[in-house]
């Protein structure tokens, strides 16, 4: 197993979160864009302001790295509309993967049209131009019936909408790692919350994002049969580093 090919590394902090000026958070994408390229990574997750950059040293480079970027960032909770104009502007600019953000707040009150829609359109807007389109549910904000049920929504639209040969590029993603829990429990990917996506999810491939930190950890979650992992902290747990990183 070459775990870098699971990896997707993963910086998404802007300035103000990172408590940098704007040069210097351009500053420090490059440089893990640059890590990546040379690492060998399957995939760099960025914000969507950062992906023509990323595409530009990609092509320089002529590396096979992928880029990735996220959508509706981080509640979920923009319009379809905003989510898809996002979406459509980071496709030009050269993204290869589209995190959505699932307005889970939306399913979580009982508005599933909600999310049937920005699943079947956003979903329907990334396959046409040959991307990857992965959602995020967001599971330390879910319970375990809510996380279930979601997992079984997306699928089902899926399913309902699209060809066999698509759900490999069709995920349903645990996290954005940006979620704010109490009493210090996980805001990340827990092997009980992969369970349940698994379980209730497939046929559509899952990616485990937040709280994977070790090479073990990593492993685990691939032997468990997640596709992608999630991390801003890919270098160290490809080298069997610990890391002590939130993501």
């Amino acid at each position: 197993m070459n775990i870098k090919h699971y990896l997707d590394a993963t910086y998404l902090k802007t300035p103000e979160q990172a408590g940098l000026s704007i040069e210097e958070n351009n500053k420090v994408v490059r440089e893990f864009v640059q890590e990546a390229i040379e690492e060998g990574f399957k995939l760099v997750m960025i914000r969507p302001d950062q992906v023509a950059m990323a595409r530009k040293m990609v092509s320089e480079a002529n590396s096979k790295l992928t880029i990735g970027t996220v959508i509706g960032f981080h509640e979920g909770t923009y319009s379809l509309e905003e989510k898809l104009a996002e979406a459509h502007k980071a496709i030009v600019d050269g993204a290869d993967d589209l995190d959505f953000v699932c307005n889970y707040e939306a399913f979580k009150k009982g508005e599933s049209d909600v999310v049937k829609q920005e699943v079947l359109l956003g979903t329907k807007l990334g396959i046409n131009h040959n991307k990857i389109v992965k959602w995020i549910i967001e599971v330390a904000a879910l319970n375990d019936d809510e996380i279930i049920k979601i997992s079984t929504l997306i699928k089902n639209v899926v399913m309902s909408n699209f060809r066999e040969e698509s759900y490999n590029s069709i995920f349903i993603k645990s996290s954005t790692g940006f979620y704010k829990t109490e009493n210090g429990l996980p805001n990340g990917a827990t092997i009980p919350s992969i369970i349940m996506m698994l379980e209730n999810g497939s046929p559509l491939a899952i990616k485990a994002a937040g709280g994977v930190k070790t090479y073990e950890e990593a492993v685990a979650m691939i032997n468990l049969g997640v596709k992608r992992i999630g991390t801003s902290s890919a270098k160290a747990i490809a080298n069997g580093q610990i890391t002590n990183n939130d993501y």
